[in-house]
């Protein structure tokens, strides 16, 4: 063999395994950024804003309602209390949260090999949220059951580019409203075992999440952090005792809050971007310091959800350059207050999985990558304005997760990624195909779609003329065909079953 034909065979077992590490990454229960953060406004701008947030929180105050306990700890540490009202020295937010409040934190899930980092250059996508309807193209849109909820829970299980179990995935409403808490945080234990999100429309399931987690994780959380729980403001300028009850009781527990001003500009503030920008800042460190009074050092995430909408109809509309604009802001925002961020998404008001829904969420999904967004819940699913879950809508959004995955992880600088060898021992007007560095690494050098069609116009019409929800449909079907739910001790499961039906029996069923 000569000496050439060596070397070339040597480097295809050295490109080969270089692109077998590459792949092997113990990052991929989450993705690890190597692209920087896109930045939109000057130092001198952000300061102006976060100046403008004092300066709404020294003067404006925030209303904490129906909650004693808040205003008491409120008061201890310095706010100004008047009835319900709280007004803040300039500064004090921001000095209790980025004394206390962690940059990153790890959420704990049931399988120690899907924990996630939360914060940091660590991006994590979880599914949609909050639905009370469902649809596919088989029963069109429904209200959302129980067995849809399990569906999506194990479809996320089964999907690699969604990172996080999620939360409420939608609202099985054929269960009592003040007992599907239970069934869900049952489901997201026993279907998967990826970090999932507790509840919070009260106090009490709060606490029932927080007990069935310890339950879950082998009777002793041991201080670790194994849910997050979604902490949404009622914008303009008010927490309310719903929230501040799950607050507690999350924060309390070492759980992870994310503070969320939810912000449809124009109506629940101005409809400026900077004005929204501060509002979305004032808000967000008033929950977060309350946080912190509870526990110092509980996790926290900064959230943002902000809309723009209709000025002719009041309805919100997504993927407008507006939303994205005020992404890219409080992001740089929660960097210099050093706590991790949650915006973002696939977000579409389309009540199909058609066009708009695509040209929407993509609009939506790309500010949200490059703006370094660290927990992007409704990541898959979400059509309708947040109304409904759509299945086949699911199965694109993840396709188009892992393709962000790819982008975001930035350019291969390894030997093998830059590819020098391969160019330098080759003739010039010869083609790559063959060689050995291309066959080491064709498997993986590009992202290879499960869903999008690539074939001839022929093939594709023989194959049935199928557009991209038809092949959605279908996927979305067979990968439930497939599903075999993670490994669960006999015992813990029946003490979770125990539990879930003692709390239902000591309650009456409420629907509404």
């Amino acid at each position: 063999m000569s000496e050439e034909r060596r070397g070339r065979r040597s480097g295809g077992r050295a490109g080969r395994q270089a692109a077998r590490d590459a792949s092997a990454r113990p990052t991929d229960a989450f993705i690890t950024r190597s692209l920087k953060p896109f930045e939109i406004l000057t130092e001198e701008a952000l300061a102006t804003i976060e100046h403008n947030a004092d300066t709404i929180l020294e003067q404006v105050g925030i209303d904490f309602v129906d909650y004693p306990e808040a205003l008491r700890l409120l008061a201890d540490a310095g706010a100004d209390v008047n009835g319900e009202r709280v007004r803040f020295p300039r500064g004090m937010c921001r000095k209790i949260v980025m004394e206390n409040a962690p940059s990153t934190y790890t959420q704990h899930a049931r399988n120690p090999a899907r924990n996630v980092q939360i914060g940091g250059d660590a991006t994590v996508f979880a599914p949609n949220y909050g639905s009370p309807f469902a649809f596919d193209l088989d029963q069109g849109r429904r209200y959302a059951n129980i067995e849809d909820f399990r569906n999506l829970v194990k479809l996320t299980y089964m999907t690699p580019s969604l990172h996080h179990s999620g939360g409420t995935v939608c609202e099985p409403v054929d269960i009592p409203t003040n007992k599907r808490h239970l069934d869900m945080i049952y489901t997201h234990l026993r279907y998967s075992d990826k970090p999932f999100m507790g509840s919070v429309t009260a106090k009490e399931r709060a606490e029932d999440s927080v007990e069935m987690a310890r339950i879950g994780f082998g009777g002793d959380l041991e201080d670790r952090t194994v849910m997050s729980s979604l902490i949404n403001a009622s914008s303009p300028m008010v927490w309310d005792a719903t929230m501040l009850g799950a607050a507690e009781a999350y924060a309390g527990a070492n759980q992870a809050c994310i503070i969320s001003p939810f912000i449809l500009a124009g109506a629940m503030s101005p409809v400026t971007t900077a004005g929204v920008a501060a509002q979305t800042l004032a808000e967000a460190l008033a929950g977060m310091t309350f946080v912190q009074l509870v526990r110092p050092g509980a996790p926290v995430v900064f959230g943002s959800f902000a809309s723009s909408m209709s000025m002719q109809t009041g309805a919100p509309t997504f993927g407008t350059p507006e939303p994205a604009l005020v992404l890219y802001t409080v992001a740089a925002l929660a960097r210099r207050l050093g706590v991790p961020f949650r915006s973002g998404g696939s977000l579409t008001a389309s009540k199909l999985p058609d066009a708009q829904a695509a040209y929407e969420s993509a609009a939506t999904l790309q500010p949200t990558v490059l703006a370094g967004v660290n927990f992007v819940l409704h990541a898959a699913g979400w059509m309708e304005g947040g109304l409904t879950v759509g299945y086949e809508k699911f199965i694109m959004d993840a396709d188009q997760l892992a393709m962000m995955a790819v982008f975001a992880r930035g350019v291969d600088m390894s030997d093998n990624g830059q590819a020098l060898d391969a160019i330098l021992e080759h003739t010039p007007a010869q083609h790559f195909l063959g060689t050995a560095h291309t066959l080491a690494n064709f498997e993986t050098a590009f992202y290879t779609s499960p869903l999008a069609d690539n074939s001839s116009f022929e093939q594709w019409s023989e194959e049935g003329g199928l557009d991209a929800a038809k092949r959605a449909n279908g996927l979305w079907k067979s990968r439930l065909a497939s599903y075999e739910a993670p490994p669960i001790d006999d015992a813990i499961d029946a003490e979770l079953i125990d539990y879930m039906e003692r709390r239902k029996a000591e309650m009456p069923n409420e629907f509404g």
